[in-house]
C-alpha cells in the first residue's frame, strides 16, 4: 500500500489545483470533495514524516476523547491545548472577531462536545431516566462477544445538541470491521467519516489519532492491526497555509516509525504516556496557524 506520506502529499497537491472557495472563518480555502486515506497498519504507524508530529499531544487528546472529557483544564492536565479556541456557545456564541475569540478562549467548558457523545449521548427516548449510552464501551463488549457483528458503529452527530457543542464534530462517526486472515487469526480494521478536513493542520493528526484508537481497540480484543481508512468530505487548505503546504511538498518521506502500547490494562484506562514511539524520523516542524 502507498506510504502514508505519498498519499497526503498527493492529496495536498490536488487541492492546490483547486478553485478557490469562501467559508464561515474568513480565510478562504482551495477545496476539493469526497477523498480518501487508506493505511494498512503493518506498514508501520502513520505519523507523518514531512513535518515532525507531536505524538504525545495526539494521544493525550485521545484519552479525553476516550474518557469523555469536556473541559480545557482536564486537557491542560495532560499538556494538551489543541482545543482552546472554542467554547461551550452557550455561555459564548460563536465568532471570529478579536473579542469573541478572546473569550472562547478564557472560557473552560466545551460541554456535549462529540467525544462525549462517544461515551454518553444523553438525548435518546431510552436516556430518560437519565443515563446516556455509552458507545465505546458497546462497541468494546461486542468485539469480545460478537467480533464480526457489522453494527459496531460511534456517533457523534448528535443533532439535538449541535447547539451545545463547541464545534460541530468534522469527524463524526467511526465503523470497526472484524476480518479474517489466511492464519484465520482476527483483524481489527477502522473507519472513520469526516465532513470537514484542514488538511495540513488537523489531517495528521486526525490520522494518528485514529491508527492509536485502532490500536488500543486491537489490543483489548486481542486481535491484529489491519486496515485504517478516513473517508474525507469537504478537503481543503487554507490560504494562510500555502507557503508551508510547498515546504512540505518539497520533502521527500522517510520510514515510517512503529508504536508499542506499554502499561495496558484496559482501553478506559490508559494514560496518554502509556506508549511508545520507535525509529521516528521526520522533517522539521512546520507551523500552520488555527482557522477559528
Amino acid at each position: 500500500m502507498e506510504h502514508i506520506d505519498i498519499q497526503y502529499q498527493n492529496l495536498v497537491k490536488e487541492i492546490l489545483k483547486a478553485p478557490k472557495k469562501e467559508n464561515r472563518t474568513w480565510i478562504s480555502t482551495y477545496a476539493i470533495a469526497c477523498r480518501s486515506i487508506r493505511h494498512d497498519m503493518a506498514d508501520g504507524f502513520p505519523l507523518l514524516t514531512t513535518k515532525k508530529m507531536g505524538m504525545k499531544t495526539i494521544a493525550a487528546e485521545l484519552e479525553c476523547f476516550i474518557k469523555g472529557l469536556h473541559t480545557k483544564h482536564e486537557f491542560h492536565e495532560r499538556n494538551c491545548h489543541i482545543r482552546d479556541e472554542r467554547c461551550d456557545p452557550r455561555k459564548v456564541p460563536y465568532g471570529n472577531d478579536e473579542e469573541t475569540k478572546k473569550k472562547m478562549m478564557e472560557e473552560d467548558e466545551l460541554w456535549r462536545i462529540y467525544w462525549v457523545q462517544w461515551r454518553d449521548r444523553m438525548w435518546t427516548p431510552a436516556a430518560s431516566d437519565g443515563a446516556g449510552i455509552d458507545q465505546l464501551k458497546e462497541v468494546v463488549e461486542k468485539l469480545k462477544t460478537n467480533p464480526f457483528d457489522r453494527r459496531m458503529i460511534v456517533n457523534a452527530r448528535n443533532p439535538s445538541e449541535l447547539n451545545q457543542m463547541a464545534l460541530p464534530p468534522c469527524h463524526y462517526s467511526r465503523q470497526v470491521i472484524v476480518t479474517l486472515n489466511h492464519q484465520w487469526e482476527k483483524v481489527l480494521n477502522l473507519t472513520w467519516n469526516q465532513r470537514s478536513v484542514d488538511t495540513m493542520l488537523w489531517l495528521p493528526y486526525n490520522i494518528a489519532s485514529y491508527a492509536l484508537l485502532l490500536l488500543l481497540l486491537a489490543k483489548e480484543s486481542n486481535m491484529i492491526p489491519g486496515i485504517l481508512m478516513g473517508s474525507l468530505g469537504d478537503v481543503h487548505v487554507y490560504e494562510n497555509h500555502i507557503d508551508g503546504a510547498k515546504e512540505q511538498l518539497s520533502r521527500e518521506p522517510k520510514k515510517l516509525p512503529t508504536l508499542e502500547l506499554s502499561n495496558f490494562t484496559s482501553i478506559f484506562d490508559r494514560k496518554y504516556t502509556d506508549f511508545e514511539l520507535q525509529g521516528y524520523e521526520s522533517h522539521p516542524k512546520i507551523e500552520f496557524a488555527i482557522a477559528v
